[in-house]
């Protein structure tokens, strides 16, 4: 595991959650505005076309990026106390947190822990979250005073390296869905109960396929599962939770 950097900065960034994807909304709202205002009705061939309707859309996909972004400063750390306070914390718990980025859920159970330790795994997809890096998540780590209790690895959810029945907790937000079919998907989730300790429990959050996941979960003997609805204040594209125990 990398060692993190001294570092003079004195606050964790926890980075802005799909940057491209806010960038864009923004910019198609602001072109579709423009439209509206610069050429309220375009002549197209022998057709008067009145643009203003276009207003709505405009401002719609202002208002998505606005909320997306207000989810990345502010509604991330409310779901993430949502989901780490499901847990019955006893200090010397072994963690795993799938896609960790930089951090956020990885370090925020180190800091329930006192024996036990949590590590992160990722791929670090760059569109995914700004500064996407492992140095990131280890410099956050360090500001927040965590730094001995994680470690951070390079590693895919659909093919583990660790041990059967290893963590006693799991979580994840918003990862699975970027797996791009339903074989991958199912794989990722037998490998999240794989690893998971009998009577341990895992969080698997994300705003798509949640039905799926959970169907897959049933699918394994043993397994039960629980679908809590989304919090639609604090997370936007709304995220639903499901707890999953061995």
């Amino acid at each position: 595991m990398k060692k993190p950097a001294a570092t003079g900065k004195t606050k964790p960034n926890y980075g802005i959650d799909a940057p491209g994807v806010i960038r864009n909304l923004f910019l198609a709202g602001l072109a579709l505005l423009a439209i509206v205002i610069f050429f309220p009705h375009v002549k197209i061939a022998n057709v008067d076309v009145d643009t203003t309707g276009l207003v709505w859309s405009g401002g719609g996909c202002c208002f998505g990026g606005f909320l997306m972004l207000a989810y990345s400063l502010y509604g991330k750390y409310k779901h993430r106390d949502r989901m780490l306070n499901m847990v019955s914390w006893t200090g010397n718990e072994q963690v795993l947190d799938i896609g960790t980025g930089k951090g956020l859920l990885m370090i925020g159970a180190a800091k329930r822990l006192t024996t036990g330790k949590a590590t992160g795994i990722d791929i670090w997809n760059a569109e995914d979250l700004s500064g996407n890096n492992v140095e990131s998540a280890l410099q956050n780590a360090a500001i927040e005073g965590v730094a001995d209790k994680v470690e951070i690895l390079n590693e895919n959810v659909m093919d583990m390296s660790f041990a059967d029945n290893f963590f006693d907790v799991i979580v994840t937000n918003m990862v699975i869905h970027n797996i791009y079919n339903k074989p991958g998907r199912k794989k990722a989730c037998e490998e999240i109960v794989r690893v998971l300790k009998p009577g341990g429990t895992a969080l698997v959050a994300d705003f798509r396929h949640m039905r799926e996941y959970e169907n897959n979960f049933k699918e394994i003997e043993g397994v039960k599962t629980k679908l809590l609805p989304a919090n639609y204040l604090t997370t936007f594209p709304a995220v639903s939770i499901l707890i999953v125990t061995k």
